[in-house]
């Protein structure tokens, strides 16, 4: 298992800085890449399901790796904790949201099961650059969104 922790500081209270985190569907907006669609039952509660497209859009669609997960925990406006269920996405991810200041700060753990067996244990060091990248761009335009964020669309 590899282990991704990523923080941004963010212009806005706690309960504003949540509710944009986990409008799942809005994820788009400043996830890079992704398009973030609810499979069932209720998404903001344990057992709620979510399925992400993440890559490059085409003719209308994301051409990319599905990313299927379920909610794990779930404790408002603290701790979201979804199991990645995907075949190439597993393990644990996890956004906290914690106050700083007049602000928030939201940390973002993915605790990833590598696929591929020993192929994937030895293409971790190439692709690690560019997964850390993605998740530091887009917890920059999350920080844009969530201080900007008004409620569901």
């Amino acid at each position: 298992m590899r282990e991704l922790v990523e923080r941004v500081v963010v212009d806005a209270p706690p309960q504003q800085v949540w509710a944009a985190l986990t409008d799942w569907t809005r994820q788009g907006e400043w996830m890079l890449l992704t398009d973030v669609e609810v499979t069932g039952g209720d998404p903001h509660a344990v057992g709620g399901r979510l399925a992400a497209r993440t890559g490059l859009p085409v003719r209308g669609r994301r051409l990319g790796v599905l990313d299927t997960m379920v909610v794990t925990e779930w404790d408002p406006p603290r701790r979201a904790v979804v199991q990645h269920t995907g075949r190439i996405v597993r393990g644990p991810g996890t956004f906290e949201v914690t106050p700083q200041g007049a602000g928030s700060l939201v940390t973002w753990t993915e605790q990833l099961w590598l696929p591929f067996g020993l192929l994937g244990q030895l293409g971790w060091p190439l692709v690690k650059p560019a997964a850390v990248a993605g998740v530091r761009l887009s917890l920059k335009r999350f920080a844009d969104f969530a201080r900007r964020y008004t409620g569901r669309a």
